[in-house]
């Protein structure tokens, strides 16, 4: 998990030694990493879930009661600036990885958008024109 405000990412790394294993997991949370749509009070705007696995997860916004969450999904929002929300994990499993991996697919369904304008390569209309004359 990286630290950044407002963003999230995710990553693993195996390493003869532990600090190899960090580094690796570190360079891959950072290419996994995306932009967290959030309210004016560091919430988030609706409900989201996700299942990874067995894990089921339920974000729900909640105004003022503060971060109410366990286990590796309140890391993970701890880490992404995230408060007043709850967390709730619908499964019986304790596994942490899988657990983290469906906050971050969760997570992933408030990725905020960015606002793309694509130029066309031609537009049609001077190409109708421009074929038109050549008809004449």
């Amino acid at each position: 998990m990286e630290i950044k405000k407002e963003s999230v990412g995710l990553g693993t790394g195996k390493g003869g030694d532990t600090a190899i294993a960090i580094a690796k997991a570190l360079r891959q949370a950072k290419k996994n990493m995306f932009k967290i749509k959030t309210t004016k009070d560091m919430s988030i705007p609706h409900e989201v879930g996700a299942k990874f696995g067995s894990a089921k997860l339920t974000i729900m916004p909640n105004r003022g009661k503060g971060l109410v969450s366990g286990s590796t999904v309140r890391d993970m929002l701890i880490l992404a600036g995230i408060k007043n929300v709850t967390a709730k994990l619908h499964s019986g499993s304790k596994n942490k990885l899988n657990n983290a991996r469906a906050a971050y697919k969760t997570l992933y369904q408030l990725k905020e958008k960015t606002a793309v304008i694509k130029i066309p390569a031609f537009i049609p209309e001077v190409i109708a024109e421009a074929v038109a004359g050549e008809v004449k």
